[in-house]
């Protein structure tokens, strides 16, 4: 709250009521609906304190403080909850014969031309990056766009010149493609064949995060064999779909972490398929988050966060705590001022942005300045 000074109460004719101070808990669509009401929905909540006449509990006057109005920067933020965890959700499904005698751990990473399992005397299935899913043998002569992620693979791999792959057709298996896979199959240690079985690799967008290992050693290499995710860091939000048009990919976030450490992010993505919930709650849309800074998400995988949401901002406000708002009989808000000597008087402001976060409220109102003093309810 912008610097406060405690003060006793103003002497009037009539004490003021200050009712039980709640901290305001307005979501993205109640501030849009303030904004719109002239923050009618937010007193709807008792966000604001009333007007008039009466005493405090007890019977005697009650305490109160006196905030600055401030010009600054102001942001409208709402908190939601999220989840923290990594993006993608794969499957590795063996196609070859063999029966699995080596398997890696649940965590362990295998990035690309790396091994995944290993079958019969350890010969080993490896891991290349694309979105086409292996269905036939490679070899000299082929084409399409198996074929292509192959040589682009060994290129980033550093077994192929890109120059060479291109100027032949990167969907053309060439005598490059079978020179480059014979040195990749050679560091492996497989049968130097310059052919690509089916089964001896496996193509996956990424790299690969093991989360579970469905088979056992001594199963059949042919079927399911393990499940991951990619190495993404990814936050999760299951957006009330009433929000949906309050929110937009490449808007800047906060992560809060479970220890309490903020970091920043960017929505990636607004979902806009809604899913029903269970037991009649509101209807949700998933928002993806991307954090800025990954490696202070250290491994923490399926954790609670809070992400607090910019959805509108102002670069120069006139800005009180909404505290100093007082909803008054004949409709409207008001702040009361104290001037020069301690005289007490009441200026009505209209509302613009609120930040939910930090419980602050952009108001104009004429004569309203910077520096001004107005009352607060004391904590």
């Amino acid at each position: 709250m912008p610097g406060t000074t405690s003060v006793p109460p103003p002497v009037r004719d009539q004490d003021r009521r200050r009712p039980r101070r709640r901290r305001i808990a307005v979501t993205v669509v109640a501030v849009a609906l303030a904004l719109a009401a002239g923050g009618a929905a937010a007193d709807a909540v008792g966000a604001f304190r009333a007007s008039g006449t009466g005493t405090a509990a007890g019977g005697s006057s009650s305490q109160v403080s006196l905030a600055t109005v401030v010009r600054q920067a102001l942001a409208s933020r709402t908190s939601v909850n999220a989840t923290l965890g990594y993006a993608g959700s794969y499957t590795v499904t063996g196609k070859g014969s063999g029966t699995l005698t080596w398997l890696p751990g649940s965590g362990d990473v295998v990035r690309e031309g790396g091994v995944l399992y290993r079958v019969d005397n350890g010969t080993p299935v490896f891991l290349l990056y694309g979105t086409f899913p292996a269905w036939r043998s490679l070899s000299a002569g082929i084409t399409g766009e198996d074929v292509a992620q192959l040589n682009h693979d060994l290129v980033a791999l550093g077994y192929a010149d890109g120059a060479d792959i291109a100027g032949l057709g990167w969907g053309y298996f060439s005598w490059e493609t079978r020179y480059a896979l014979e040195r990749l199959q050679s560091r492996l240690g497989l049968a130097v064949t310059g052919a690509l079985p089916l089964g001896q690799a496996v193509f996956l967008p990424s790299a690969l995060r093991v989360t579970t290992v469905s088979a056992a050693l001594g199963d059949p290499a042919a079927g399911q064999v393990l499940t991951g995710t990619s190495t993404r860091r990814v936050v999760t939000i299951a957006l009330n779909a009433a929000q949906q048009t309050e929110v937009r990919a490449d808007d800047k976030v906060t992560i809060t972490l479970p220890d309490g450490q903020g970091t920043p992010g960017v929505i990636s993505s607004v979902g806009t398929v809604a899913t029903a919930a269970s037991g009649g709650g509101a209807a949700t849309i998933p928002v993806l988050v991307t954090p800025t800074g990954p490696e202070a998400m250290g491994t923490l995988d399926q954790a609670p966060v809070q992400v607090e949401i910019t959805t509108a901002s102002v670069s120069d406000a006139l800005v009180v705590p909404v505290d100093a708002l007082l909803a008054q009989a004949s409709g409207g808000y008001a702040v009361e001022e104290v001037a020069e000597g301690g005289r007490h008087h009441l200026v009505p402001v209209s509302l613009g942005l609120f930040d939910n976060a930090d419980e602050l409220v952009q108001v104009t109102g004429p004569g309203l300045a910077a520096g001004q003093r107005v009352v607060v309810p004391s904590v």
